[in-house]
């Protein structure tokens, strides 16, 4: 159990740590200087008859420290609320405990300090004080205890009472990746870099390999404090201190509110979709772009409030909004946030980040208000399941489960559970309503259907015509699963490049099959450099425009395709041609291609080998930078599949 101290500045916190424990968590010059708690400190004590470890983080209470103070109350498991009995409630104790209440922390007690020095009655008085304080907020119901840390006065009965809370304190699970949120960062002798901070979430071992994030650096495990002992391992719930290498990682490179997670949840941004709730203290309400000082994990960012369905936020009430940051932050679903004033004099609001993956534009339509309020439930499955049921009626999978922090195995434990159906493609996968998906299908069908009843000649419908026809903007990914799904059921068909209803075909009358079988005989053994329309005019005897059409009903079927002016070849010697320049390129060192290369590899002539390469050009395929061209990995396969053996045989 890690215990947070909160409270006024010589309240007596520290002294209460030290009583405790028997450490002073005072740690800098500094402090020990002045008498004042400046940064965060840390303290440990065994429990006793079993094997756990209370872990202290004793946190400054001088206003001018808040932002220390924040860095440490975040991921806190019991708070220990300090009030000292001479003074009451003072101003950071009020500031302190709205905190604790944005934050939603309800697992503590109030230790009423420097009991020794005040009566009875200033006891009771100050007591009902703190009640009426915490009455209002998540830590209503604590008890009031007091302690002094001079004369013993109450510590062991304190003593006992976070023991048995960390026996009653359930165990984090240990769902998720691993999420740590450093605090602090140093040179050990003899170790190397250190960085120290609360595990939120998952477990790590010695030699696992992770992410320092937002920066994006890799970093292997090396040795591993966990609860201030070695340690083959760490998981959420403790403090950790994690000895880290990684090559050109310096610790100056790495900074108080850095996370060290699992690669698959390293997802940084600078902006993210939050509810946000203004303290009831507020004299003037929340507007529309407030400069802010934003508190999240151990990070502090400065950023701007974006309401997004309202204008204004009165005191005491809650709204959706966008926290746009000025530098990328590690943030995942759930994970609470502070926000003070532009000045830092006050904390002004908090909250919870619902989205991490918060868009730029239309971020206030009604239909993206209304996937943000499907993303509130804190259940991943009545998240999810409110999410299919709403507008656009399609998740991607894989986001939530980043957003929610699962791993493979827990997502894949999770979609039975919802009413959705799941399609996959490629690395995408999607859940949809049921009534959309089946809505989705039937629409590409009509579409076909009605294409071909127009256009009786053509063998269907290229993607990127499709894919508008079926719904204005719809995702690739979405229509790349949807058509998956069809063809596997054999419900519509591919005819090239096409997509056809399974019933349409396009054919030739007989005298044009005829024809085609003798110039598609011809074009097969000249794969590379077939006659042009004239050519096949002129060797077989057959009126030029006749060969000219017949040609450009077999392109506008698929099976020849137009190069150049009358230069048309076979569909798959085309697709065959783009895989040798793939290739080509991947046996370069700069993975560029020249048409000397090209015209090499073909065996044609250099003006052949050009035109080709100007189609592909146009097509896409190549992007040309002066004599140079490097291929567009999305487009290798505008004309079709391209097999392994087709490019080893070029």
């Amino acid at each position: 159990m890690i215990v947070g101290t909160a409270g006024h500045i010589d309240h007596g916190k520290t002294a209460l740590v030290r009583a405790l424990t028997g450490v002073d968590a005072d740690r800098l010059p500094e402090e020990k200087r002045r008498g004042i708690t400046i940064d965060l400190g840390f303290a440990y004590k065994p429990l006793a008859g079993t094997d756990q470890i209370l872990g202290f983080v004793d946190v400054p209470g001088h206003e001018k420290f808040v932002h220390n103070m924040l860095a440490g109350a975040i991921g806190i498991d019991f708070v220990l609320v300090v009030v000292a009995a001479d003074d009451g409630v003072m101003p950071q104790t009020r500031e302190h405990v709205q905190i604790l209440d944005l934050l939603e922390l309800d697992f503590g007690l109030v230790a009423l300090t420097k009991a020794d020095l005040v009566s009875a009655e200033r006891l009771a008085e100050v007591t009902a004080d703190i009640k009426a304080l915490l009455a209002p907020t998540s830590m209503r119901g604590f008890d009031v205890v007091p302690v002094s840390a001079v004369t013993g006065m109450g510590v062991a009965g304190l003593a006992d009472q976070l023991n048995a809370a960390a026996e009653a304190l359930a165990q984090r699970p240990m769902k998720g990746h691993f999420r740590l949120a450093v605090d602090r960062a140093f040179l050990l002798a003899g170790t190397g870099i250190v960085v120290t901070g609360t595990a939120y979430s998952g477990r790590v071992k010695i030699d696992d390999r992770l992410t320092l994030s937002p920066s994006g650096m890799d970093v292997r495990i090396r040795r591993i404090h966990a609860q201030n002992q070695d340690s083959p391992s760490g998981q959420a719930g403790q403090r950790c201190a994690l000895n880290l290498v990684g090559t050109d990682l310096e610790k100056d490179k790495i900074e108080r509110g850095d996370w060290v997670l699992n690669h698959a949840v390293h997802v940084p941004t600078d902006r993210l979709d939050v509810s946000v709730h203004v303290l009831d203290t507020e004299k003037r309400p929340l507007r529309h772009w407030a400069p802010v000082h934003v508190h999240l994990a151990a990070a502090h960012r400065m950023g701007h409030v974006a309401l997004l369905d309202c204008d204004t936020v009165e005191p005491g009430k809650s709204a959706l909004a966008q926290i746009v940051l000025d530098r990328p932050v590690g943030v995942l679903h759930g994970d609470r946030f502070i926000l003070r004033d532009h000045s830092a004099q006050r904390t002004i609001a908090g909250g919870k980040a619902l989205d991490p993956f918060a868009p730029s534009r239309n971020r206030r339509t009604p239909e993206r208000l209304a996937i943000l309020r499907a993303l509130i439930p804190a259940k991943p499955e009545e998240a999810l399941a409110a999410l299919v049921e709403t507008a656009p009626h399609w998740v991607d999978l894989k986001q939530f489960a980043i957003a929610r922090n699962l791993t493979d195995e827990e997502a894949a434990a999770l979609w039975p559970k919802v009413r959705m159906m799941v399609g996959r493609e490629g690395n995408h996968l999607y859940g949809f309503s049921q009534e959309r998906w089946i809505e989705l299908r039937e629409r590409v069908l009509a579409v076909l259907e009605e294409f071909h009843r127009k256009s009786p000649d053509l063998p269907g419908m290229d993607r990127s015509r499709l894919r508008p026809a079926i719904q204005s903007k719809l995702p690739l990914p979405v229509f790349e699963i949807l058509a998956a799904s069809l063809l596997h059921d054999k419900a519509i068909a591919t005819d090239g490049p096409w997509l056809r209803h399974p019933t349409h075909k396009v054919t030739l009358t007989p005298a044009d099959e005829r024809l085609w079988g003798r110039i598609a005989a011809v074009m097969k053994t000249s794969k590379y450099d077939p006659p042009r329309v004239r050519d096949f005019s002129k060797s077989m005897n057959v009126k030029e425009e006749d060969v000219r059409n017949l040609m450009r009903r077999l392109a506008r079927m698929g099976k020849v395709v137009l190069v150049a002016h009358d230069h048309y070849y076979l569909r798959e010697t085309v697709a065959q041609m783009v895989g040798i320049v793939a290739d080509i390129a991947a046996g370069s060192a700069e993975s560029e291609i020249t048409a000397a290369m090209f015209r090499d590899k073909i065996g044609t002539g250099r003006k052949v080998a050009i035109l080709i390469l100007e189609f592909f050009d146009r097509s896409g395929v190549t992007l040309r930078s002066g004599d140079l061209r490097r291929v567009h990995p999305q487009k290798l396969e505008a004309f079709g599949p391209v097999r392994p053996a087709e490019r080893v045989s070029a």
